[in-house]
Protein backbone atom coordinates (compact mmCIF):
# COMPACT_ATOMS: atom_id res chain seq x y z
CA UNK A 1 0.00 0.00 0.00
CA UNK A 2 0.92 3.62 -1.11
CA UNK A 3 1.97 5.32 2.66
CA UNK A 4 3.12 8.38 1.19
CA UNK A 5 5.09 10.25 -2.15
CA UNK A 6 7.21 12.64 -2.41
CA UNK A 7 7.67 14.35 -5.96
CA UNK A 8 10.48 16.12 -6.78
CA UNK A 9 12.82 17.46 -9.47
CA UNK A 10 15.59 16.02 -10.84
CA UNK A 11 18.18 18.49 -12.43
CA UNK A 12 21.90 17.73 -11.05
CA UNK A 13 22.28 21.86 -10.13
CA UNK A 14 20.08 21.22 -7.23
CA UNK A 15 23.18 19.77 -6.02
CA UNK A 16 25.31 22.86 -4.80
CA UNK A 17 28.73 21.62 -5.88
CA UNK A 18 27.68 21.11 -9.67
CA UNK A 19 25.32 24.33 -9.75
CA UNK A 20 28.09 26.10 -8.22
CA UNK A 21 28.30 30.05 -7.87
CA UNK A 22 24.28 29.83 -9.25
CA UNK A 23 23.56 27.65 -6.44
CA UNK A 24 21.92 30.00 -4.22
CA UNK A 25 19.57 30.50 -6.60
CA UNK A 26 17.90 26.98 -5.92
CA UNK A 27 18.07 27.42 -2.42
CA UNK A 28 14.16 27.59 -1.65
CA UNK A 29 13.54 24.00 -3.98
CA UNK A 30 16.25 22.45 -1.84
CA UNK A 31 14.25 23.40 0.89
CA UNK A 32 11.12 22.11 -0.77
CA UNK A 33 12.65 19.05 -1.60
CA UNK A 34 14.14 18.63 1.55
CA UNK A 35 10.31 19.06 3.19
CA UNK A 36 8.83 16.55 1.01
CA UNK A 37 11.32 14.11 2.08
CA UNK A 38 10.44 14.70 5.64
CA UNK A 39 6.64 13.90 4.47
CA UNK A 40 8.20 10.13 3.80
CA UNK A 41 9.92 9.53 6.96
CA UNK A 42 6.51 10.85 9.15
CA UNK A 43 4.89 8.09 7.33
CA UNK A 44 6.62 5.89 8.95
CA UNK A 45 7.48 3.13 5.61
CA UNK A 46 8.18 -0.14 5.38
CA UNK A 47 10.75 0.48 2.37
CA UNK A 48 11.56 3.46 0.13
CA UNK A 49 11.76 3.21 -4.00
CA UNK A 50 13.15 6.00 -5.71
CA UNK A 51 11.69 6.18 -8.81
CA UNK A 52 13.60 8.35 -11.93
CA UNK A 53 13.67 8.88 -15.81
CA UNK A 54 16.28 7.33 -17.48
CA UNK A 55 17.63 6.34 -20.79
CA UNK A 56 16.37 3.00 -22.04
CA UNK A 57 19.79 1.44 -21.40
CA UNK A 58 19.61 2.30 -17.56
CA UNK A 59 16.52 1.35 -16.72
CA UNK A 60 15.63 -1.10 -14.10
CA UNK A 61 16.56 -1.89 -10.78
CA UNK A 62 18.86 -0.44 -8.64
CA UNK A 63 19.88 -1.85 -4.96
CA UNK A 64 20.26 0.06 -1.83
CA UNK A 65 24.02 1.24 -1.68
CA UNK A 66 24.20 1.45 -5.08
CA UNK A 67 26.94 4.18 -6.37
CA UNK A 68 26.66 7.39 -8.08
CA UNK A 69 28.92 10.49 -8.82
CA UNK A 70 28.31 13.64 -10.83
CA UNK A 71 31.83 13.50 -12.77
CA UNK A 72 29.56 14.46 -15.88
CA UNK A 73 29.44 17.66 -14.87
CA UNK A 74 32.53 18.12 -13.85
CA UNK A 75 32.36 17.05 -10.16
CA UNK A 76 34.29 14.70 -8.01
CA UNK A 77 30.88 14.57 -5.63
CA UNK A 78 30.05 11.04 -5.08
CA UNK A 79 26.72 9.37 -3.53
CA UNK A 80 25.36 6.19 -2.52
CA UNK A 81 21.59 5.02 -2.41
CA UNK A 82 20.76 5.02 1.06
CA UNK A 83 22.65 3.85 3.73
CA UNK A 84 24.53 0.63 4.58
CA UNK A 85 27.18 -1.28 2.48
CA UNK A 86 28.39 -0.07 -0.79
CA UNK A 87 26.79 -2.46 -2.91
CA UNK A 88 27.96 -3.66 -6.38
CA UNK A 89 26.07 -2.68 -8.82
CA UNK A 90 25.72 -0.36 -11.76
CA UNK A 91 26.43 3.56 -11.90
CA UNK A 92 23.12 5.10 -10.84
CA UNK A 93 21.57 7.28 -13.39
CA UNK A 94 21.31 11.05 -12.92
CA UNK A 95 17.98 11.40 -11.73
CA UNK A 96 18.77 8.91 -8.85
CA UNK A 97 22.23 10.27 -8.15
CA UNK A 98 20.49 13.31 -7.45
CA UNK A 99 17.94 11.44 -5.20
CA UNK A 100 20.71 9.92 -3.81
CA UNK A 101 22.35 13.05 -2.63
CA UNK A 102 19.07 14.34 -1.18
CA UNK A 103 18.12 11.64 0.48
CA UNK A 104 22.07 12.20 2.09
CA UNK A 105 21.60 15.62 2.39
CA UNK A 106 18.25 15.12 4.38
CA UNK A 107 20.15 11.89 6.77
CA UNK A 108 17.23 9.40 5.55
CA UNK A 109 16.93 6.33 8.26
CA UNK A 110 13.33 5.38 8.18
CA UNK A 111 13.50 2.53 5.87
CA UNK A 112 15.08 0.78 3.20
CA UNK A 113 15.73 2.36 -0.12
CA UNK A 114 15.43 0.55 -3.42
CA UNK A 115 15.86 2.32 -7.10
CA UNK A 116 14.14 2.43 -10.02
CA UNK A 117 14.92 3.84 -13.44
CA UNK A 118 11.66 3.93 -15.84
CA UNK A 119 12.68 4.36 -19.16
CA UNK A 120 11.43 8.15 -20.55
CA UNK A 121 9.96 6.43 -23.82
CA UNK A 122 8.10 3.83 -21.74
CA UNK A 123 4.25 3.98 -22.75
CA UNK A 124 1.63 4.62 -20.30
CA UNK A 125 0.65 1.10 -20.10
CA UNK A 126 4.11 -0.11 -19.02
CA UNK A 127 3.98 2.92 -16.41
CA UNK A 128 0.57 1.79 -14.77
CA UNK A 129 2.27 -2.08 -14.73
CA UNK A 130 4.81 -0.86 -13.12
CA UNK A 131 3.07 1.42 -10.84
CA UNK A 132 0.74 -1.31 -9.77
CA UNK A 133 3.78 -4.15 -9.25
CA UNK A 134 5.35 -1.42 -6.72
CA UNK A 135 2.58 -1.40 -4.80
CA UNK A 136 1.55 -4.80 -4.91
CA UNK A 137 4.00 -6.58 -2.00
CA UNK A 138 2.55 -6.05 1.46
CA UNK A 139 3.88 -3.00 4.35
CA UNK A 140 3.42 0.31 3.73
CA UNK A 141 5.68 1.82 0.73
CA UNK A 142 7.17 5.26 0.20
CA UNK A 143 7.87 6.67 -3.28
CA UNK A 144 10.21 9.68 -4.05
CA UNK A 145 9.18 10.12 -7.39
CA UNK A 146 12.09 12.48 -9.38
CA UNK A 147 11.19 13.98 -12.39
CA UNK A 148 11.65 17.66 -14.12
CA UNK A 149 8.54 19.03 -16.30
CA UNK A 150 8.69 20.96 -19.73
CA UNK A 151 12.44 22.11 -21.07
CA UNK A 152 10.59 24.48 -23.13
CA UNK A 153 9.40 27.68 -20.62
CA UNK A 154 11.52 30.86 -22.08
CA UNK A 155 13.73 30.97 -24.93
CA UNK A 156 16.78 30.37 -23.12
CA UNK A 157 14.88 26.89 -22.29
CA UNK A 158 17.05 23.71 -23.30
CA UNK A 159 14.50 23.16 -25.76
CA UNK A 160 13.98 26.89 -26.68
CA UNK A 161 10.24 28.34 -26.20
CA UNK A 162 7.27 26.29 -26.67
CA UNK A 163 3.80 27.86 -26.01
CA UNK A 164 2.05 24.76 -25.06
CA UNK A 165 4.70 23.83 -22.46
CA UNK A 166 3.82 26.66 -19.60
CA UNK A 167 -0.20 25.21 -19.85
CA UNK A 168 1.24 21.26 -19.58
CA UNK A 169 3.09 21.96 -17.11
CA UNK A 170 0.44 23.97 -15.20
CA UNK A 171 -1.94 20.86 -15.45
CA UNK A 172 0.77 18.57 -14.04
CA UNK A 173 0.77 21.17 -11.09
CA UNK A 174 -2.87 21.03 -10.42
CA UNK A 175 -2.59 16.74 -10.62
CA UNK A 176 0.57 16.73 -8.31
CA UNK A 177 -1.10 19.26 -5.67
CA UNK A 178 -5.08 17.19 -5.53
CA UNK A 179 -2.76 14.04 -6.34
CA UNK A 180 -5.36 13.56 -9.14
CA UNK A 181 -4.18 9.91 -10.32
CA UNK A 182 -6.74 10.03 -13.54
CA UNK A 183 -5.32 12.95 -15.02
CA UNK A 184 -1.86 11.70 -14.49
CA UNK A 185 -2.39 8.53 -15.91
CA UNK A 186 -3.79 10.72 -19.00
CA UNK A 187 -0.97 12.62 -19.85
CA UNK A 188 0.08 12.64 -23.65
CA UNK A 189 3.53 10.64 -23.86
CA UNK A 190 3.85 12.30 -27.10
CA UNK A 191 3.02 15.73 -26.13
CA UNK A 192 5.41 15.52 -23.13
CA UNK A 193 8.40 14.25 -25.24
CA UNK A 194 7.99 17.72 -27.86
CA UNK A 195 8.08 19.13 -24.79
CA UNK A 196 11.23 17.06 -23.45
CA UNK A 197 9.13 16.22 -20.26
CA UNK A 198 11.34 13.83 -18.15
CA UNK A 199 8.67 13.32 -14.98
CA UNK A 200 6.58 11.78 -17.68
CA UNK A 201 6.67 8.01 -17.02
CA UNK A 202 7.62 8.59 -13.20
CA UNK A 203 4.80 10.17 -12.55
CA UNK A 204 2.90 7.72 -14.58
CA UNK A 205 4.10 4.82 -12.42
CA UNK A 206 3.36 6.96 -8.98
CA UNK A 207 -0.43 7.51 -10.05
CA UNK A 208 -0.56 3.51 -10.57
CA UNK A 209 1.15 2.52 -7.64
CA UNK A 210 -1.35 5.10 -5.98
CA UNK A 211 -4.27 2.97 -7.36
CA UNK A 212 -6.99 2.01 -4.39
CA UNK A 213 -6.06 4.76 -2.16
CA UNK A 214 -6.91 8.23 -1.55
CA UNK A 215 -4.17 10.29 -0.96
CA UNK A 216 -4.21 14.22 -0.18
CA UNK A 217 -2.05 16.30 -2.55
CA UNK A 218 0.00 19.36 -1.20
CA UNK A 219 2.09 21.38 -4.33
CA UNK A 220 4.99 22.63 -2.47
CA UNK A 221 7.03 24.54 -5.07
CA UNK A 222 6.09 25.32 -8.94
CA UNK A 223 8.77 27.14 -10.76
CA UNK A 224 10.75 27.04 -13.57
CA UNK A 225 14.22 29.24 -12.70
CA UNK A 226 16.06 28.07 -15.97
CA UNK A 227 13.31 27.54 -18.31
CA UNK A 228 12.64 24.04 -17.23
CA UNK A 229 9.58 23.16 -15.22
CA UNK A 230 10.67 21.81 -11.26
CA UNK A 231 7.96 20.92 -9.39
CA UNK A 232 7.70 19.79 -6.03
CA UNK A 233 4.57 18.36 -4.17
CA UNK A 234 3.43 15.62 -1.23
CA UNK A 235 0.89 12.78 -1.41
CA UNK A 236 -0.11 11.39 2.43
Amino acid sequence: MLAAAAICPCPPVLVPEVAAGAAPELAALRAACADAVGVLAAAWPDRLVVVGPAGPEEAGRYPQGAPGSFRGFGVEAEVRLGAGEPAEARPLPVSLAVAAWLLERTGWAAAPVEGLAVAETADGDACAATGRELADPAGRLALLVMGDGSACRSLKAPGYLDERAAGFDAAVARALGTADTAALAALDAGLAAELRVAGRAPWQVLAAAAGGTRPTGALLYDDAPYGVGYLVATWS
